[in-house]
């Protein structure tokens, strides 16, 4: 008789690994662009309670402000 071989423990490693690839990639992705996409949050949340947008040093660090008159 031949031997049988099991392949169930070699493809759930496989899984694992292409997971952690996947999870590493987005935490990058997020990490590098989490700044301009709160800014772009931001921006739409400004207008649409009637603010205005004010850029902060870096990104990520903008904010609303309320719109003065000039009286």
């Amino acid at each position: 008789m031949g031997k049988m071989f099991n392949n169930k423990g070699q493809t759930l490693v496989e899984y694992v690994l292409i997971i952690a690839l996947i999870s590493v990639i987005a935490i990058s992705l997020v990490t590098l662009l989490g700044g301009y996409l709160k800014d772009s949050i931001t921006k739409s949340s400004c207008a649409l309670v009637g603010e205005q947008y004010v850029k902060g040093e870096k990104s990520g660090e903008g904010h609303c402000e309320e719109i003065k008159d000039n009286e």
